[in-house]
């Protein structure tokens, strides 16, 4: 979904990056939609029953570590260590001064093939990016994917780069998934100092027409083949997965729905048989964008984004209250739309706000770093490593309200005006495009259009 280097592929077209030498060769994978149901869930009594400055009720947080950051980034195909050594100080340096959680993928993202020869590793970018996290003091998280050529049908040997453009995403075939197993507890064994395994990405290769069932028995037998791998090197690793992208409509027949639209029955069964034949699973991770696969914002672009919160307690009501980690998440449209920077701010601030008051136990933040030039949604400057806005703001949310705040309900008179409290601090987003004089925890006060502010309490 996000501009620039190093995206993620699943209803969209693909944005992974992989650094071949100095050269970037971008990914393209053709766009599916979903659903077939007639049943009308977005209907206009339903929009207008839920007005899109509604906040979703404050959940008890779930069984975490209540010092656990909540809050985090993923590298992707260009990242501080991609520049320059003293670039890299720079960026490790402002991030040191937020610690949060930091994802990298073991293929692609960022990371050049790490077994191109069956049993010869190559470890070279993931050590560059994990030395990255650990001088950054973050807290590091390492996504089992994707599959060296060999094990998809492609030759032994360093990646080339058409097979880069063409196949990264394709999943590993069935007589490597033991393969690819092995790999992955080589990974949790030389990285001992990471904790925490998300298995795969999106059931990419595994559900290539979002409008069939996906093959969900091929992921979970896969995924059964790397728990089991990775626990017996690494008892102590934390695993989760199925790593599914939770696709909406406007229409459709699944228990799923609200305002926001209706999630593809496809989601629902791919995730349930993942959850009754999984070997094991120490968190649950989903991600999904608050839009339809047609790009549509129901009702509009902040009553949309109540679909995180929605999906987020049906996992929590179906799962026992397992943590969940949203490993990506989206809410800009991307069929040519643009925003000015305060609003895609706002936007993305609320989508927060919904995570934290719906109990997600962590949200990690699909980070279009580049090298140089515009880069909207950027984390830092391409060019001096400085934290630029969106990174102020997942730092804001990092510092305030880890897993384990105490959610205080604090309501403004105004119900353009979205609000997230604790005991000591709160933060406020105007969702209008216009100035907002309210009164906001007993005190009169006012928004420019789309900004956000933080106070004291």
């Amino acid at each position: 979904m996000s501009s620039g280097s190093g995206g993620s592929a699943r209803r969209r077209p693909g944005r992974a990056v992989a650094l071949a030498a100095s050269v970037a060769a971008a990914l393209t994978l053709a766009s599916c939609s979903s659903g077939d149901g007639t049943d009308r869930a977005a209907s206009t009594g339903q929009q207008s029953a839920a007005p899109s400055s509604a906040a979703a009720p404050i959940a008890k947080p779930p069984s975490v570590d209540p010092a656990w950051p909540r809050w985090g980034f993923t590298h992707t195909g260009v990242s501080a260590n991609n520049v320059t050594p003293q670039f890299e100080r720079n960026v490790a340096g402002a991030l040191a001064k937020t610690p949060m959680l930091q994802n990298q993928h073991i293929m692609g993202f960022g990371a050049l093939n790490p077994e191109p020869y069956p049993g010869q590793y190559y470890w070279e970018d993931l050590d560059s990016r994990t030395n990255l996290m650990k001088r950054s003091d973050g807290t590091q998280v390492i996504t089992l994917c994707c599959a060296p050529d060999w094990m998809k049908g492609g030759p032994e040997g360093p990646t080339a780069d058409s097979a880069w453009a063409e196949h990264l995403e394709d999943a590993p075939y069935p007589e490597h998934f033991d393969d690819f197993a092995e790999l992955s507890a080589a990974v949790a064994e030389k990285y001992r100092d990471v904790e925490y395994f998300m298995v795969w990405n999106e059931f990419k290769g595994f559900w290539k027409d979002h409008s069939k069932p996906a093959d969900y028995k091929g992921y979970t037998e896969l995924y059964n083949k790397v728990y089991d791998a990775v626990k017996a090197v690494r008892p102590d690793a934390k695993i989760g997965g199925p790593y599914l992208g939770f696709d909406s409509n406007r229409t459709g027949n699944t228990e799923l729905r609200g305002p926001w639209g209706v999630v593809n029955q496809n989601v629902l069964d791919a995730f349930d048989y993942w959850f009754e034949n999984k070997r094991g699973a120490d968190f649950i991770v989903v991600d999904g964008a608050s839009l339809t696969d047609a790009h549509e914002m129901l009702p509009d672009a902040f009553g949309a984004l109540s679909k995180f919160s929605a999906v987020t307690a049906w996992l929590r009501d179906k799962t026992g209250d397992m943590p969940i980690w949203w490993s990506e998440w989206y809410f800009v449209p991307e069929d040519g739309t643009t925003w000015p920077e305060p609003k895609r701010l706002a936007v993305q601030a609320a989508s927060m706000i919904e995570f934290a008051r719906s109990g997600a136990a962590t949200a990690l933040y699909w980070n279009p770093q580049a090298k140089q030039g515009a880069c909207q949604g950027c984390m830092w400057h391409p060019e001096t490593g400085e934290m630029l806005p969106t990174g102020q703001l997942v730092g804001d949310f990092a510092t305030w309200f880890p897993a384990g705040a105490e959610l205080e309900d604090v309501t403004s008179s105004d119900p353009g005006i979205r609000v997230l409290a604790q005991r000591e601090k709160l933060v406020m987003v105007n969702t209008t495009d216009g100035e907002i004089t309210a009164t906001v925890d007993g005190k009169e006060t006012t928004l420019r259009p789309y900004e956000i502010r933080w106070s004291d309490r």
